[in-house]
């Protein structure tokens, strides 16, 4: 993992990402090379213009997922995968060559090519990110633990995202009784700097709950760090892995005394301008949807088009959301509010489309430009469910110290919430949110909700 202004990214998607960025940049370039009216003073137009290309398509590779390992899917879906890939990428392709400045030399031959080479990494890409990877870039992980913090952490490291990391054993500390994880992958020997050089360790995660009462060899695990091998407890082994903030491991003094949490008024000024301008964009381009979307609701049931709602916005003040209505106007005849759930019965046709492509969230950007949202963020809930979490999930109000948003870390990293327990795994990625919350992980959130547009994932 590489940490870059606050937020982890595997190192593998990295060296895909600048993979396939030069194997675009040449392609363009190699197929420009062979156009013989291609002179020396055209070379300043194709550079860049090549360079704009391959970063272009990079970054819409990296939105439509293929950059995310899957655990081993079928054949079909991964062709599926690769087609949804072309279909998407192709198009634009076209769309970045007739914008760029490259003149009479991009002829058709040259487009052609580099279609033929996008293509290809489509293709390579969507069936390299099956397996596993190549050893080289794998990082050998021991785990000092064997209950049930270690089998948490066993159990994360399946996540396909996280193929970089393996676990090469369990060590057992202190007078653990029962253990968790299997008994043919816990270590027999009990000294840990002999287990890293015996089995090459590059990290180590402390996978226990308690350490009063000596548990934790401290001096051995500083030598370890003294060697160069990396060394996390739970909290930022979840962190760096998953994304989350764990309240199983969380202290209102780590939240005071540790890093991030950060605001100010820089990057208050800077996510505000931010938010104009990209809702300003995105309304522009969704403008055409939203009106079939409204001619689409007025045609099923007459109206109402919208639905306004009172939810609860940075430090707790309540503001009304502006969405579609996509469910029957008596969907709370009886004044309780409700969970959403799968296949709910209060969904209109019309609705049940249009969340399946969030259509039906577009109308929020309006709360943007009022400044009651902001474009990623928390996902705002109703007041009767605040009350109802903040008495039952710890620092469930830490969430409101920012500005919720249309889309968020949690909404793109977890399904729809529709339970207490839902809410207490969202609240671990909104925490990591408010915690790290950067441009750069805006502008992640903000490729990751096309993604799960594309696909369909999490839609109620």
């Amino acid at each position: 993992m590489l940490k870059i202004f606050s937020h982890y990214f595997p190192l593998h998607t990295l060296y895909q990402i600048v993979f396939d960025a030069i194997v675009l940049f040449l392609g363009v370039v190699g197929a420009i090379v062979l156009q013989p009216e291609v002179g020396a003073a055209d070379w300043r137009t194709v550079v860049p213009s090549a360079l704009f290309f391959a970063v272009a398509m990079v970054i819409l590779n990296g939105a439509t997922g293929f950059y995310r390992p899957v655990a081993g899917p079928r054949i079909k879906d991964v062709i599926a995968r690769v087609l949804v890939g072309v279909v998407v990428s192709i198009p634009v392709a076209y769309g970045v060559f007739r914008v760029l400045p490259w003149g009479e030399f991009a002829s058709e031959a040259v487009e052609v090519s580099v279609v033929l080479v996008l293509g290809l990494i489509l293709a390579m890409r969507g069936f390299s990110n099956r397996g596993r990877l190549s050893a080289m870039l794998t990082r050998r992980v021991l785990v000092l633990g064997t209950g049930a913090e270690a089998e948490s952490v066993e159990r994360a490291l399946h996540d396909p995202s996280l193929r970089g990391l393996r676990i090469v054993g369990f060590l057992p500390l202190g007078n653990e009784e029962n253990a968790s994880v299997s008994a043919d992958r816990v270590l027999n020997e009990r000294n840990i700097l002999d287990v890293v050089d015996q089995l090459n360790v590059n990290e180590i995660i402390v996978a226990v709950r308690e350490r009063r009462g000596g548990i934790l060899p401290l001096r051995e695990l500083l030598d370890c760090k003294m060697r160069g091998v990396k060394v996390y407890d739970l909290s930022s082994f979840f962190e760096r892995a998953r994304g989350q903030v764990r309240l199983d491991s969380l202290k209102a003094s780590w939240l005071i005394y540790g890093d991030g949490f950060r605001q100010g008024m820089m990057r208050t000024f800077v996510k505000r301008c931010f938010d104009l301008f990209v809702s300003f964009v995105l309304l522009v381009l969704a403008l055409p949807v939203m009106l079939v979307a409204v001619m689409a609701i007025l045609l099923e049931d007459g109206g109402p088009i919208y639905y306004r709602q009172v939810r609860v916005g940075q430090n707790g003040r309540q503001f009304n959301v502006i969405k579609f209505r996509s469910m029957r106007t008596d969907a709370e005849k009886d004044g309780q509010p409700k969970w959403a759930v799968a296949n709910d019965d209060r969904v209109t046709r019309v609705g049940r489309i249009i969340r399946k492509l969030r259509i039906d969230e577009l109308p929020q950007l309006f709360n943007v430009f009022m400044g009651d949202m902001s474009l990623v963020g928390p996902r705002p809930e109703r007041p009767f469910f605040v009350d109802q979490l903040t008495s039952e999930i710890p620092f469930y109000a830490v969430r409101h110290c920012v500005k919720p948003g249309v889309t968020g870390w949690a909404q793109v990293r977890y399904q729809y919430g529709a339970s207490v327990d839902d809410a207490v795994q969202k609240l671990q990625y909104d925490l990591y949110y408010v915690k790290n919350h950067t441009l750069l992980l805006d502008l992640v959130v903000l490729a990751e909700t096309v993604r799960v547009v594309l696909t369909g994932e999490g839609a109620q």
